[in-house]
């Protein structure tokens, strides 16, 4: 059984029947079922780094694989390559490349593969930190790239703060300005 914070994520994601969907570190493969279960022509991609959890998000995900509506690779986000795929929404839960480190190499894969109309949404909770906390390291990693924050939300779940910073890539022009 999901959790609260996976599940109020994938509310907050809000998938739509024919989205194309990027989830980064996708574990065991939770979410992306509770994604699947929305989607009817649309497509979830989801990435990890642990080929020991793409293995089991695919088994427990096996009916969506074959009815075409999920994929997973074994990549970092950083070096993944997704050739020609546009994304109407991407999204991590609790990756730590976007809280705790310089996120640029992960941020300008998502600006190349997602729609003009893409989001992104990052949702992150650590037990001994506020989601204010979170929420601002979060930002701070977006807007250092050029990446505009259009929403922070915030929720008490599972005993534990957790913050989501909803982000637009930046615009053609800022991006060939850098």
């Amino acid at each position: 059984m999901p959790n609260d914070r996976i599940a109020w994520a994938v509310d907050v994601l809000s998938p739509e029947a024919s989205e194309e969907i990027l989830e980064i570190g996708c574990g065991h493969g939770v979410a992306v079922t509770m994604v699947c279960d929305r989607l009817i022509d649309g497509r979830i991609v989801a990435v990890d780094r642990s080929a020991t959890m793409i293995v089991a998000a695919k088994r427990r995900n096996a009916h969506h694989l074959v009815a075409g509506r999920a994929q997973f690779h074994t990549a970092e986000l950083a070096s993944a390559d997704f050739g020609e795929a546009c994304f109407d929404k991407a999204y991590a839960l609790r990756v730590g490349a976007f809280a705790r480190k310089d996120p640029t190499r992960e941020l300008v894969v998502l600006a190349r593969h997602l729609s003009p109309a893409g989001r992104l949404f990052l949702f992150h909770d650590e037990p001994a930190h506020s989601a204010d906390n979170i929420a601002r390291r979060l930002e701070a990693g977006v807007r250092r790239n050029a990446w505009t924050v259009e929403a922070v939300l915030t929720r008490r779940l599972d005993g534990c703060d957790v913050a989501c910073v909803i982000a637009l890539p930046p615009r053609p022009a800022a991006a060939a300005k850098r």
